[in-house]
């Protein structure tokens, strides 16, 4: 579980979304909810571990909601909850935000940022 220092409240945002893979699973949480196997499809990369292990962090901060339905094999179906969601619009706003500072800095989204010396 993320442990929540005292702060204004952005350090604490960035704490519970922080890593490579957290807010790639909450955009594709956003859409809809989904089984463990099609997550791991959807975000190139990320390991099988490393998949169980972020989801594992998100439903411990009240994020996820991880429900498993009597099947065989036992299907798992990952969704957001409502607070997870609330988290995911200001996310949203801060990728609309990224995406006019590359605009305005006339940079593709894979290049380095140059900076003034």
């Amino acid at each position: 579980m993320t442990v929540i220092p005292k702060d204004c409240g952005f350090s604490t945002a960035l704490g519970v979304i922080g890593g490579k893979w957290k807010v790639e699973i909450l955009c594709e949480l956003q859409k809809t909810p989904r089984r463990f196997g099609r997550l791991r499809q959807l975000i190139p990369g990320i390991s099988e571990k490393m998949l169980a292990q972020q989801l594992r962090e998100m439903e411990a901060d009240g994020l996820v909601r991880r429900e498993v339905h009597d099947a065989s094999p036992p299907k798992v179906v990952y969704s957001l909850t409502d607070h997870g969601n609330t988290l995911n619009d200001g996310v949203a706003s801060l990728c609309q935000w990224g995406e006019g500072h590359l605009r305005r800095t006339h940079r593709a989204p894979s290049e380095p940022a140059l900076h003034a010396v």
